[in-house]
């Protein structure tokens, strides 16, 4: 296993601890995370340390391609295991960030259809011998959800003291970009889809 690969099973872990922070009942066992008034918005501690772990772990799903590609250590298994992580970093976050009141519900239904969409079309362009690598509106969409989640997590701060939804913003934003990505892949591989 070389450095990039190491680094996106790291993502992996990172993600594995935000979604524990996100979904386990820690009040059932008594564990309390303290809140604070920062400036008349209450923020907790449990989604401080979860912003914290998601900005690294973002950080390495761009580390981990650069090196990958700098020193020629692109292989299969670092790809494949790229992939999963990015899915997983992103889509049950945003599910549990819905599920817990801080998003709206339609920013995880389109963001998380639109990845089925685009991996069937990836799938049956394999299967017809076609490789369908990434594309810029893609990358584009997944950097802006990222910085949408990381201000959802941070209770939209600084932004909130001047009441202004940059988080939500960013996130319909993503969304809308979402889309017309999935749109620019069907363009591209309509000559695959139905022969």
């Amino acid at each position: 296993m070389n450095l990039p690969t190491k680094i996106t099973v790291a993502r992996l872990g990172l993600t594995v601890i935000i979604i524990l922070l996100l979904c386990v009942p820690f009040s059932a066992f008594g564990i309390h995370f303290p809140k604070y008034d920062i400036g008349g918005v209450i923020v907790e501690l449990q989604y401080l340390i979860s912003g914290v772990f998601f900005i690294i772990a973002s950080v390495t799903d761009f580390l981990d391609g650069y090196i990958a590609r700098k020193y020629n250590m692109v292989t299969d298994t670092g790809k494949i295991l790229d992939a999963i992580a990015d899915k997983v970093l992103v889509s049950p976050i945003l599910i549990l960030l819905a599920a817990n009141g801080f998003i709206p519900v339609i920013v995880p239904v389109i963001y998380v259809t639109r990845d089925i969409v685009v991996d069937a079309i990836k799938m049956q362009a394999a299967s017809k011998g076609k490789v369908v690598g990434a594309i810029k509106s893609g990358k584009y969409k997944t950097a802006t959800m990222m910085v949408g989640i990381t201000l959802v997590f941070f209770y939209n701060m600084p932004f909130e003291f001047i009441n202004i939804r940059v988080d939500l913003f960013l996130l319909y934003l993503a969304c809308i970009m979402a889309i017309v990505s999935a749109i620019e892949y069907y363009k591209l591989n309509k000559d695959v889809m139905f022969s």
